[in-house]
């Protein structure tokens, strides 16, 4: 995919900033000001994904991410995001069967296994759980994998386990 230009590549990296300032008025006054033409480019799509993320607008965020994920089908960002949005619905069952094959796609991408590991938390299947996280251990430092999943609700069932690594 060719990158975007100015000034819609301003817009975009604008919008990002301004989320990352915690300002999504802002990021979508820049979002609003894209051309037709790059509206549908991954790198609004990405910029728009989180700012419905950051409004909690889980349905809106799940249709930018299903479009993600067409536009970028070898990417794992389309697919993480979808999944995320369905979680954020409480459709974790199907967030759950929508990022395993994601994971055989994807085997370096970190997210995708720990991510697995706070959906079969919350689905109650703890030795899931426990083996997604450990897949996501061999992909970084154990002690950086503890420490998120010590501050992730997801995984609360497991903390005294993770604790003890």
């Amino acid at each position: 995919m060719h990158p975007l230009e100015p000034p819609d590549s301003h817009h975009v990296r604008a919008a990002v900033g301004w989320l990352e300032l915690d300002a999504p008025r802002e990021a979508a006054a820049e979002l609003a000001r894209l051309s037709p033409a790059a509206v549908a480019h991954p790198d609004a799509l990405e910029a728009r994904w989180r700012l419905c993320a950051c409004e909690r607008r889980w349905t809106d965020a799940l249709a930018v991410a299903q479009e993600l994920r067409d536009v970028l089908p070898n990417s794992p960002v389309g697919w993480i995001d979808l999944a995320f949005a369905l979680h954020e619905l409480k459709r974790t069952s199907e967030a759950h069967a929508l990022l395993q094959p994601a994971a055989k796609r994807f085997p370096r991408t970190l997210v995708i296994p720990y991510n697995l590991a706070c959906y079969s938390c919350q689905l109650g299947h703890l030795d899931d759980a426990r083996r997604w996280l450990e897949r996501a251990v061999t992909l970084r430092d154990r002690d950086a994998v503890r420490q998120m999943a010590l501050h992730d609700d997801d995984l609360k069932p497991l903390w005294p386990e993770i604790q003890a690594w």
